[in-house]
């Protein structure tokens, strides 16, 4: 576990890429994870903020993520209890627009799969965002098909829009996902974590 976590954090199979993107930037794998966790929040990729600060979620999207789960920031970066898995261990970068690059296949289908593999403990699955949902569910429908057929996902997963403060208008026009999936979602999050 520690040795593929040492592996992970020393990844630089995407550096040509990133130094091409017009953030010009070198890889910094953000790695949170352990065997011991029971939830699972697998999304897509760290932001800009996240890649300086090498701690996932550390910015206003994962404020929004915290309340949409009920918990706080010791309980969300507990790592013996939440792991946080993106597709991507690093940030893309930005296009020319400014817009977020997609993640790099070439990491999920590196590390993916063996960083799963050494949690044995997971009892809820977070799907945040269309690269998470593909990548864990093997659907490519539209995010908001996906979760809005949350409650046909398979037992133990709980497919979520990503909290950025981009989708406010999403959630705007959405309004059965606060309403409905967010209750459904705490109460969920508080039973795997003190069960």
């Amino acid at each position: 576990m520690d040795d593929l976590m040492t592996q992970i954090e020393a990844c630089r199979l995407c550096a040509d890429r990133f130094a091409a993107t017009c953030t010009r930037h070198a890889p910094r794998p953000v790695v949170w994870f352990d065997p011991a966790a029971r939830l699972l929040v697998a999304s897509q990729a760290p932001g800009l903020r996240v890649h300086e600060a090498g701690i996932p979620f550390w910015d206003r999207s994962g404020d929004r993520l915290r309340a949409w789960l009920g918990l706080d920031k010791a309980s969300f970066y507990d790592r013996s209890r939440v792991a946080i898995l993106p597709t991507s261990f690093c940030f893309p970068g930005y296009d020319a627009k400014g817009s977020d690059l997609p993640p790099p296949a070439l990491c999920a289908a590196t590390w993916h799969s063996r960083a799963m593999a050494t949690m044995p403990n997971l009892r809820l699955k977070l799907l945040i965002g269309g690269h998470a949902q593909r990548w864990h569910l093997g659907d490519r429908r539209p995010v908001t098909q996906i979760v809005q057929s949350w409650r046909d996902a398979p037992d133990g997963v709980v497919p979520l829009p990503h909290p950025s403060w981009r989708n406010t208008a999403w959630l705007k026009k959405n309004p059965w996902f606060e309403a409905e999936l967010v209750p459904h979602l705490q109460a969920r999050v508080r039973q795997v974590l003190q069960d």
